[in-house]
């Protein structure tokens, strides 16, 4: 089983920026891609952002140019800056991990709990 721990969400002003981190524990045998999507309330989920592990990015396209995503495969976590915040971004983010458990190398899914990101105007 592999757990995801998120942190860093909060309540930020509009332009404002924070990062979110999201660290990866237990039967890892390797990560594979790992990302970020949020949901607003009333909302449908949507991608945020993902990165491989060999580092290619993928964006949404309303945080492009806004947000970066960045990994540390050694502490198998991953990060989303996110600068120049509007109120739309308002959401809570949960982070997504793919890869192989060491045990039986049967790939899973993993999700985190999520952590609340509110843009005030």
């Amino acid at each position: 089983q592999v757990e995801l721990a998120e942190s860093g969400g909060g309540l930020v002003q509009a332009g404002g920026s924070l990062r979110l981190s999201c660290a990866a524990s237990g039967s890892i045998g390797s990560l594979g891609t790992m990302g970020w999507y949020r949901q607003a309330s009333g909302k449908r989920r949507e991608l945020v952002a993902t990165i491989t592990s060999g580092g290619d990015t993928d964006y949404g396209d309303s945080v492009k140019g806004r947000f970066t995503i960045s990994r540390d495969n050694a502490k198998s976590t991953v990060y989303l800056q996110m600068n120049s915040l509007k109120p739309e971004d308002t959401a809570v983010y949960e982070c997504n991990a793919r890869g192989d458990l060491a045990d039986t190398r049967s790939p899973f899914t993993s999700w985190g709990q999520g952590t609340q990101v509110t843009v005030s105007s």
